[in-house]
């Protein structure tokens, strides 16, 4: 599964454009591969997904340029541990809230001397036929990525972009919100220029940042702010999307 292709568009600031993967149909992978998304996210956090579906998912973005994220379910060793030795390619971190959160997670995700990460025979290393190979480079291709969804975190944002190893950030808007006090708001009141105002932060830095678009015109917004990893959508939402504009269009249309 390594090397890792969105690293290096990382390392090229270019703009990268995702999935986020919600439904168990691996279909949907495959069907993101043959388009050229650069990348998806398995999301484990929210929804249904477990670690066989997971492993479906990135069973079909094998031999592609399309790098598999997967959003553990919580901060500890035993999500991240499961999740990379399936084979993906990084970890996005939820309800980061200080640098002692991302730096738990950096040592679950990278091997000794670098960090605690047990040593396994599994689909990563190719059933152990792999295995120099993939010990070789794991510990620097495995993206680490904390989403900046909570008050806490923006509070602590210099300490951690800070943390050595950290390439990318991912926010998270409608939880960022809420921990504001705006409830079921995608970006309450200041909300759109604190993130704006980390992303630049972290650019200055030279990590990327990623978000979330509910709209192909959100995605341009976002591409065009400097946004390097940019979700078109969720497989649901995007599903809906196209079959309400169609009803509306069709509908519309009915003789009365």
């Amino acid at each position: 599964m390594l090397p890792n292709p969105l690293r290096e568009r990382l390392r090229r600031q270019e703009t990268s454009y995702g999935l986020w993967v919600t439904l168990e149909s691996p279909s949907i992978t495959e069907i993101a591969v043959t388009l050229g998304l650069d990348w998806i996210c398995i999301d484990m956090e929210h929804g249904h997904l477990g670690y066989r579906e997971a492993l479906e998912h990135l069973r079909a973005v094998r031999g592609s340029e399309t790098t598999a994220l997967v959003r553990v379910p919580e901060i500890d060793r035993s999500s991240i541990k499961r999740a990379l030795d399936l084979g993906a390619h990084g970890v996005l971190l939820p309800l980061v809230r200080g640098p002692e959160d991302l730096l738990r997670a950096m040592s679950f995700g990278r091997y000794p001397p670098r960090g605690e990460r047990g040593i396994g025979g599994e689909r990563a290393v190719k059933w152990g036929l792999g295995f120099q190979e993939y010990l070789a480079i794991a510990n620097e291709e495995t993206l680490i990525i904390p989403i900046i969804e909570t008050r806490e975190a923006v509070e602590e944002i210099d300490s951690i972009l800070e943390v050595p190893g950290l390439e990318a950030i991912f926010f998270g808007p409608a939880d960022l919100s809420a921990s504001y006090g705006y409830l079921g708001e995608w970006e309450g009141p200041g909300i759109a220029e604190t993130i704006l105002a980390i992303r630049a932060k972290a650019a200055g830095l030279g990590i990327g940042a990623g978000v979330l678009s509910r709209s192909i015109a959100e995605a341009v917004l976002r591409r065009d702010q400097g946004f390097r990893l940019v979700a078109l959508g969720a497989d649901t939402g995007l599903l809906i999307r196209a079959m309400t504009e169609a009803l509306e269009m069709l509908r519309g249309r009915e003789a009365p």
